[in-house]
Parts: structure tokens; C-alpha cells; sequence
């Protein structure tokens, strides 16, 4: 059984319920104990938002006239320099052979250093860093 329903009642309808997903989320943010119970209003208040960007991309895509923008933001990219970023511990090369996967075992080396510095014991910067570039 289809209902008819009007392009004003169906605006009606997305405010209503992103409203809700807003109060929800507040509610669910302000009682809460655990950081888990803020996560989910948090995720309630990100929906909220997203359903009111959708709600009001018609407005904006008229006034701002978005269909200039939006095709040039979409061809954006990040081109990272394969080179040799100064840290210890990286190819001199660096060439495009090397590619990203020579900076791999970079970042892991200082994952692996923090969480040494966070052990309890392994706090002094000159002990943990002496052991490790020997």
C-alpha cells in the first residue's frame, strides 16, 4: 500500500528525524559514565549532522553553487617524497624502486620506541635510545 507523501512533508520528516539523532545523542552523552556510552552518542550526533548536510545540500548547493567545486576536490591527491626523510634507519636511496615501503619499517621502529618509553621502568630517554641504535 503506497502512501502519497509531499516533498514538504518528506523535508519535514529528515529535520524531524535529525533532530532526534541530535537530542538522542545529547542525552546519550550527557548521562553516560564510560567513554563507550559517549562513543555511541557520538555516533548519534554524527548521523544527526550528516542527515541535516543532507537535508540542506539543495540550499547550499544553490547558493554556493557547489557543482564548481566539488569535481576539482575529488582529483586531490597526496604524492609522499620517497626520499630520505632524516630519520635514522632509512635507505639512502630512496629511489622510486624503494617506494613507500621503505618508510614501513620507520614508523614501526618508533611505535616500537613509544611503547617502550610508556613501560613503567623504560621512561629514561638515553637508556631505551642507547640499546636501540646499537
Amino acid at each position: 500500500m503506497d502512501v502519497p507523501i509531499s516533498g514538504r512533508d518528506l523535508q519535514c520528516l529528515k529535520l524531524a528525524c535529525a533532530a532526534l539523532g541530535l537530542l538522542a545523542g545529547s542525552i546519550i552523552i550527557g548521562v553516560s559514565v564510560s567513554s563507550a556510552a559517549a562513543a555511541v552518542g557520538g555516533i548519534f550526533i554524527g548521523a544527526a549532522g550528516l542527515g541535516l548536510l543532507i537535508l540542506a545540500y539543495p540550499f547550499l548547493n544553490s547558493r554556493f553553487n557547489l557543482d564548481r567545486f566539488l569535481p576539482s576536490l575529488g582529483n586531490l591527491r597526496i604524492h609522499p617524497h620517497p626520499g630520505n626523510s632524516g630519520e635514522e634507519g632509512t635507505s639512502g636511496g630512496g629511489g622510486k624502486s624503494d617506494g613507500i615501503r621503505s618508510h614501513i619499517p620507520n614508523s614501526l621502529s618508533t611505535v616500537s620506541r613509544t611503547l617502550e618509553k610508556l613501560k613503567p621502568g623504560g621512561g629514561n630517554a638515553a637508556g631505551s635510545r642507547g640499546t636501540e641504535e646499537g
